[in-house]
């Protein structure tokens, strides 16, 4: 089992779903669970989110806000911590997942929380062409009801990715992950920690 060493430094980035932002409440219930195991926490806005205050990002975005979040990790690397981890909800996981896959080494793991493997009603629309480049060991949280992908479309899916991988469900919410945050965010958090990737 994979024990945390609290006298190194690690960080993690976490970023948000595509209507919310950094202040979303899973996410800083994320941040107090993560913080308690002395993990520093850093809560992103992607770069659309920065230049609008509301509605989701644009076609045209996606790309622009994997570099923010390369930006925003290089910075966290120049404080010199033993591990830099990188996280996200829905659409900020997807782009995390597509930035940790063009650039391998860049975090040590990942933390995906709802991962929309395909628009709702379009399960033929998979979004994991980039997941056989993940090297990085990675954590996903499903609810059972997320539209955005089923458990056992979601097991199928990660099987494609060649580093250790697990899967937390969350049993009986969807996409948001349900309204009790902090004890989802217990359980992600002790997951995540105890993962032995």
């Amino acid at each position: 089992m994979f024990l945390l060493d609290i006298s190194n430094v690690t960080y993690l980035l976490l970023t948000h779903g595509a209507g919310s932002n950094r202040n979303a409440p899973l996410l800083v219930a994320l941040d107090h669970a993560f913080s308690e195991h002395q993990i520093q926490v850093v809560r992103y806005d992607l770069p659309y989110r920065q230049d609008r205050a509301k509605g989701p990002p644009r076609p045209g975005d996606a790309a622009r806000d994997r570099e923010g979040l390369r930006a925003e990790i290089l910075q966290i690397r120049e404080k010199h911590p033993d591990q830099v981890w990188l996280g996200g909800h829905s659409y900020g996981g997807r782009q995390c997942s597509m930035l940790a896959a063009e650039t391998p080494g860049l975090v040590d793991r990942l933390l995906f929380s709802s991962y929309p493997l395909h628009p709702p009603g379009k399960a033929q629309q998979l979004r994991t062409a980039h997941f056989p480049k993940l090297q990085a060991p990675a954590l996903f949280v499903q609810g059972s009801r997320d539209p955005f992908g089923s458990i056992a479309e979601m097991k199928s899916a990660i099987a494609l990715i060649p580093a250790p991988v697990q899967l937390l469900e969350i049993e009986g919410v969807g996409h948001d992950l349900g309204r009790n945050h902090a004890a989802v965010a217990a359980r992600i958090a002790t997951a995540f920690l105890g993962f032995n990737g």
